[in-house]
């Protein structure tokens, strides 16, 4: 086996169709010993009876299976140790690929001798954005491209997105599997479930690793489905807050001064931001300072996530 593409989904049998079937129409991969995994992460839907509907009608090989512990991250680690393909990589199920998509991937692992390869998402071009969602956060809804060029990445600063990574099976030897203690749960639509950058840790810790191999992939295009929550501004809100909350909760820091359980350093930088916010929103308006807003956020989700963590240590 080459390529295990795997798709993680919770409640979502809507959107497994139109995935599936753009996977179906993949093109240059005529040599390629390929496999879909759709891992149903315990919904309650008709996931299962979906995937192997679709796998009797689709002209590629589609595998169904089930993880029963709640969380991203649970159901990545399941798809790896189900997969049997020396590469293996991960779509979201609201995302839609190219028809040289998966060509364009293994090109880049093959030919870079990479541990892993991401490529480009774009928003879907049908979605009408509201005007306060500027390009400047387009990223909190998973896009992600920097160019034309490919290029390698430092795993820090620049590593792919979960919409649109892939892998070599020796990373799995090297830093072991995804953390199931950090991402998103369930369908992500509550503060308690609402987790982003569940691969982002994973990345730290491929690029500490002695000479670790990141690639970028323009050619690599996935179109990303935003759904109708996504648009709501209390979506971005509490995608920063938690950001915020889970640095601080699992940050192994140790800070003496402190006043209600939260480092002293942390009070200036929040009068800071909720200064700066009000400032861009009596002379930017609301929809250019809503970013601002955004950090205000996080600079709340960041005290509360250091203040339960001191409190439960104690």
């Amino acid at each position: 086996m080459d390529f295990t593409v795997i798709i993680c989904t919770y409640n979502r049998s809507g959107n497994l169709p139109v995935c599936l079937d753009h996977l179906a129409r993949q093109e240059g991969v005529e040599g390629l010993d390929w496999e879909v995994l759709v891992v149903d992460n315990n919904s309650s839907d008709d996931t299962r009876q979906v995937v192997e509907r679709l796998a009797e009608t689709l002209p590629i090989r589609i595998r169904y299976s089930f993880e029963a512990e709640q969380g991203l991250n649970n159901a990545r680690n399941h798809g790896v140790n189900d997969s049997g393909g020396k590469y293996f990589c991960y779509v979201d199920d609201d995302i839609l690929v190219k028809s040289d998509w998966l060509a364009a991937l293994y090109e880049a692992l093959e030919q870079n001798d990479a541990d892993a390869v991401g490529g480009r998402i774009h928003l879907d071009p049908d979605i009408k954005l509201p005007p306060w969602v500027t390009p400047e956060v387009w990223g909190f809804l998973g896009y992600q491209d920097y160019g034309e060029e490919p290029f390698r990445m430092d795993g820090v600063v620049q590593y792919p997105y979960g919409g649109n990574m892939s892998f070599n099976r020796r990373v799995v030897d090297k830093i072991g599997l995804f953390n199931p203690k950090v991402g998103r749960k369930g369908q992500g639509r509550k503060r308690g479930e609402l987790f982003k950058g569940a691969e982002t840790d994973y990345f730290h810790r491929l690029a500490a690793t002695d000479d670790a191999r990141i690639f970028y992939q323009p050619k690599a295009i996935v179109y990303h489905q935003i759904l109708p929550h996504q648009l709501e501004r209390k979506y971005f809100l509490t995608i920063h807050y938690n950001a915020g909350f889970q640095k601080a909760y699992y940050d192994e820091k140790q800070f003496g001064r402190r006043l209600f359980a939260v480092p002293l350093f942390l009070y200036p930088q929040f009068a800071r931001a909720g200064g700066k916010y009000l400032w861009q929103l009596a002379t930017r308006g609301p929809h250019r300072a809503f970013r601002q807003l955004m950090t205000v956020g996080h600079f709340l989700g960041t005290m509360k996530g250091y203040r339960k963590a001191y409190q439960e240590a104690r």
